[in-house]
């Protein structure tokens, strides 16, 4: 049976919302990062990116997103599909009138603004749409009342996890129809993360908006996602089911850190992973 990486490959008869088939990114058409990755994404669904670093996470999203442009990126062969259309090297502000949303790694607000202001921002996406800013605030405030109670503090301030929310609010302003999450873990504690990917999963319910989650945390993400695809060197390696992905072994071994009979395995066990993958043998 096909997996859906697979499936991905061609475009015609699908009914996902997005797809990437065989995509390869070239940096300075020099550096190749991404080479030959395809997966898809189905309308109202969670979907995860799993992988270490330099595995070509982000540089999957900068590609749908269309940030890759800002960086020297460019999309060299295969194709980015979105409700049956090319985006691929479209310009960002045109992807963003798909309803595509990305939500950055490293927490990139605007300091000096308040966080009412950051979140009017957020609403610029929609330029030209009718839109009522005041509803929307409040739909935002709804998931993240603590946003709410700081509506007036200057962002800069905020603590991490509030620095996150804003985000995640602001690119809710948009009115995404998938948004992108790079990282969205990154530098929060456990209870922190656990609060806002059972936001994730209420937006997802409530706003009917497709995400796509970037994350090296394995065990979190996959708490979360529905279907998640492993990363490495630009490659789709593996792909399927949550509940098949926590059974794998290997997701087991080198993502999970647990052993065979579910013994936590040390970092000296495991740090020659790379070399002993058994996907890449």
């Amino acid at each position: 049976m096909a997996t859906k990486a697979e499936e991905a490959d061609s475009s015609k008869g699908c009914d996902d919302m997005l797809s990437m088939n065989n995509v390869e990114v070239k940096y300075s058409n020099v550096i190749l990062v991404l080479k030959g990755l395809s997966l898809q994404v189905d309308e109202g669904s969670i979907v995860g990116l799993l992988g270490g670093n330099g595995a070509g996470k982000s540089t999957t999203l900068k590609a749908i997103s269309g940030l890759l442009s800002t960086e020297l990126g460019k999309v060299t062969d295969g194709n980015i599909m979105f409700d049956g259309k090319r985006i691929d090297n479209q310009d960002p502000e045109d992807i963003v009138k798909h309803g595509i949303i990305q939500v950055m790694e490293g927490r990139r607000i605007f300091e000096h603004l308040t966080v009412e202001e950051n979140l009017r921002v957020g609403s610029f996406a929609c330029k030209g749409q009718k839109r009522n800013i005041k509803n929307d605030l409040e739909s935002v405030n709804y998931y993240f009342p603590v946003l709410k109670r700081l509506s007036g503090q200057t962002s800069g301030y905020l603590s991490g996890g509030e620095q996150q929310m804003l985000l995640i609010g602001r690119a809710l302003m948009a009115h995404p129809r998938l948004m992108l999450l790079d990282e969205p873990s990154l530098g929060l504690s456990p209870l922190l993360v656990k609060g806002i990917f059972e936001i994730l999963r209420q937006i997802n319910d409530g706003e009917k908006t497709t995400l796509l989650l970037v994350e090296q945390n394995a065990k979190v993400a996959l708490s979360l996602v529905e279907y998640a695809y492993v990363v490495e060197t630009g490659r789709v390696v593996l792909d399927g089911p949550t509940e098949s992905l926590k059974e794998n072994e290997d997701i087991k071994e080198f993502y999970l850190g647990l052993s065979r009979v579910g013994q936590r395995k040390s970092y000296r066990h495991v740090k020659h992973y790379k070399r002993r993958k058994r996907w890449l043998g």
